[in-house]
């Protein structure tokens, strides 16, 4: 089940503002989507997803596949028991792991053979296999099997170099033809969640347009863009991030997947994108680079070793605010100083990375929760000019 409400459009862009209603819950759009790969966002409680505003986590079908199983999955009803996690989840189809593979995996019209990583066992990945999987995860929304369109060739005549034109629509048509059999396969299986369509077509905008046109003749219930923060150039993934978003039905949502820093969340959604995922808080996090307000943080940098301030003066994450949730003033506070986060990362202490995730993941879904209230407010424009004020002014 999905039901999508448009709330609000910006007349200066194409942001919008939404709300998705789901089997496990509903989700307020423009939103970030933590990613918890193996069932578990790394070193983040669910708890603590909860209190800094988490309303949908990302688990991913290739690696559950591995470990623990489909029999374990089975044996606790899906991903959400397994994981004690009760809001919405999406889970990735498994192609982009197929893609990171690169030369370990073979792919043929009838789906993907490969080693696997784990154990070495010979595996063969299919779109129906990877509906069937989806569908024991029970996640709210599942992504079709898809092949993720490399920047840089990896066909034997032309490795190494920018992937051509015939090597996008030949990989773009086989995945509108995985598409079909998604569909077709999660039908029979009378899954009760959302199926989500993936736009390909590499950097060569009429092939995205011809894979988007074809997904919405199949109608499904959200899209997302594939494809992109595979190796590209920024200005490439920008420029498919300006031309593709908007082109989708404005009654369904929009995922703009594996995308990206603060200032690309901000741009996404001036292009018509409601969702977002990307590693990079969490993964920045464990290596000592840390969101703010004012600019990115680097907490290993020697001149942390004595400073008494908190990572974001404005912030209310644990991190920075303590249990109290307030921000930081001269009368002091609960939070984190940079000299104790910077003692953590020096020390390899594991409170360190975990403290910074949180910090990471609460600056991210904050930023969506000011994006959503300047929506609210028809001041988006504004918000924007001051978003970039402020990123530049440092730290």
């Amino acid at each position: 089940m999905l039901e999508f409400e448009l709330l609000q459009t910006d007349p200066g862009s194409y942001a919008r503002r939404g709300r998705i209603r789901l089997n496990h819950g509903v989700v307020e759009t423009p939103i970030f989507m933590p990613v918890g790969t193996y069932g578990t966002v790394k070193g983040v409680t669910p708890a603590s997803l909860e209190a800094i505003g988490a309303q949908i986590i990302l688990g991913n079908t290739f690696h559950l596949w591995m470990r623990p199983g489909l029999d374990v999955m089975a044996g606790f009803g899906g991903l959400h028991q397994f994981e004690k996690w009760e809001k919405p989840i999406l889970t990735d189809s498994g192609g982009f792991q197929v893609w990171s593979l690169g030369e370990m995996r073979k792919i043929s019209e009838e789906g993907v053979r490969f080693s696997s990583p784990v154990n070495g066992d010979k595996l063969f990945l299919t779109p129906e296999i990877s509906m069937q999987i989806q569908t024991i995860l029970n996640s709210d929304i599942v992504m079709q099997f898809d092949e993720c369109t490399p920047y840089i060739s990896v066909e034997p005549k032309t490795k190494g170099q920018l992937t051509t034109e015939l090597e996008a629509r030949s990989s773009m048509e086989l995945s509108l033809r995985w598409a079909r059999r998604c569909q077709a396969e999660f039908a029979r299986l009378q899954n009760p969640n959302a199926l989500f369509g993936i736009v390909q077509g590499g950097m060569f905008e009429h092939l995205r347009e011809q894979s988007l046109n074809e997904l919405v003749q199949m109608d499904f219930p959200g899209y997302a863009i594939g494809g992109v923060s595979v190796g590209e150039p920024k200005d490439e993934m920008l420029r498919i991030m300006a031309h593709t978003p908007h082109r989708l039905p404005a009654d369904k949502p929009r995922y703009l997947m594996g995308v990206g820093t603060p200032e690309d969340l901000v741009e996404g959604v001036a292009q018509g994108v409601d969702m977002f995922d990307c590693v990079m808080p969490t993964r920045n996090a464990r290596n000592g680079t840390l969101f703010t307000r004012f600019g990115d943080l680097k907490i290993r940098n020697a001149r942390h070793k004595v400073d008494p301030q908190p990572l974001d003066d404005t912030c209310t994450c644990y991190a920075c605010a303590g249990t109290s949730g307030v921000p930081y003033t001269d009368g002091g506070r609960e939070g984190f100083s940079r000299a104790y986060l910077h003692h953590l990362d020096r020390c390899a202490e594991m409170l360190g990375p975990m403290l910074a995730s949180v910090h990471n993941l609460h600056y991210y879904l904050n930023l969506m929760s000011e994006v959503r209230a300047a929506l609210d407010a028809g001041s988006f424009g504004v918000f924007v000019t001051q978003f970039k004020a402020d990123r530049v002014r440092g730290v």
